[in-house]
């Protein structure tokens, strides 16, 4: 892969990392600020504790997302991105830019769907 490609990928990465930092600083910053209410009605608890549940699902999602954008920078950094890590073939740019944090090509990564799917993972 070339180096202007390798930038463009860098810096949508890089991009998506400082969105969901920020974001994640937010929600932080809001759970912490927020003082709880003896609110009296069992509804409205029961909306804010659906809220915060969402709002904490969401954020886990988003670590685990946080994790793989700080591999692929490494990859970039080292020269392995793009490289799928099962066949070891290159990745296709459509796939990369579907999915810039994929560590698969489009074929491996079916055929581990298939074989979770068979197994019922």
């Amino acid at each position: 892969m070339d180096q202007k490609i390798l930038d463009y990928f860098r810096q949508l990465l890089e991009s998506e990392l400082n969105r969901l930092l920020d974001d994640a600083g937010t929600t932080v910053f809001e759970l912490i600020t927020t003082t709880v209410e003896n609110e009296p009605d069992p509804l409205d608890r029961a909306t804010q504790e659906l809220d915060r549940n969402s709002r904490y699902q969401i954020r886990s999602r988003e670590s685990r997302l946080i994790k793989k954008i700080r591999e692929s920078l490494a990859a970039i950094e080292d020269g392995s991105y793009g490289i799928c890590e099962d066949c070891e073939e290159p990745i296709s740019i459509e796939r990369l830019k579907a999915r810039p944090v994929t560590r698969f090509c489009i074929v491996c990564k079916r055929r581990r769907e298939q074989f979770e799917k068979a197994i019922g993972y």
